[in-house]
């Protein structure tokens, strides 16, 4: 049964009254556990999702099975961006990377949705936008900057989209997103808490030091950051 409401959902709760009173009986709620995949590289997509407490992880997958995300999903946002804009399918896969919950709502209603020029469609293409930055900024940070800042890009973006300052996360999970072997995320974290910054054991990831965090990375994650809050309601309070 759910613990969270659809509108924890900060895509959902921009929705004017009319549009969400149309919405509010399509809805379903869903269980997202760690690992699951939400949709594969490829396939046709049944459903768009909006995490409320889950975080999923968007990412591209190589013909030899090795894979780098591209993008995280959270509370912010909704996960299957190809169904409304038209493209059906796409070559990432989406994962879950922190269990949680979230809402779905099945293509054909997102489609007929999207298609009623108006406020839905302006929010969304709103959300893709910033997406999109956060897509092209990994794509530069994965090239030009060093693992440890690229770690810190990644904590700070999760720790936005989570209530607390845990992360449970594999090691092998995080070399998949990260793209880089599972020693170097080894190697990173324990740099990182030899500073002060986080606690990490047994894929537990703790903040210690979030303002430390931040003066850590790179100027990635100040970039996605300010495009999300330009192009996006103001979140609730929680």
């Amino acid at each position: 049964m759910p613990n969270t409401h659809a509108q924890e959902n900060h895509l959902l709760a921009a929705l004017p009254a009319a549009e969400w009173q149309r919405w509010q009986p399509l809805l379903e709620w869903v269980a997202l556990p760690l690992g699951q995949v939400v949709y594969e590289s490829g396939r046709q997509l049944a459903h768009v999702y909006f995490p409320t407490t889950a975080i999923v992880s968007l990412l591209y997958v190589m013909e030899d099975g090795a894979s780098a995300e591209i993008a995280v999903v959270g509370n912010e946002g909704v996960v299957g961006i190809s169904l409304f804009m038209g493209g059906e399918t796409t070559p990432s896969r989406a994962v879950v990377q922190s269990a949680g919950e979230g809402w779905r709502l099945s293509s054909a209603a997102v489609k007929s949705e999207f298609a009623r020029p108006g406020p839905v469609m302006h929010l969304l293409l709103r959300y893709t936008q910033a997406l999109i930055t956060q897509m092209a900024q990994t794509a530069v940070c994965n090239r030009h900057h060093s693992l440890d800042q690229q770690l810190c890009r990644w904590l700070l973006l999760s720790l936005d989209r989570l209530r607390g300052n845990e992360l449970v996360m594999t090691q092998e999970l995080i070399a998949n997103m990260l793209g880089v072997r599972r020693e170097g995320v080894t190697e990173a974290a324990l740099r990182l808490q030899r500073r002060g910054l986080i606690r990490y054991a047994r894929g537990h990831i703790t903040v210690l030091d979030r303002a430390g965090l931040e003066a850590s990375t790179c100027e990635c994650y100040a970039v996605v950051k300010r495009e999300y809050d330009r192009l996006l309601p103001e979140r609730p309070a929680t």
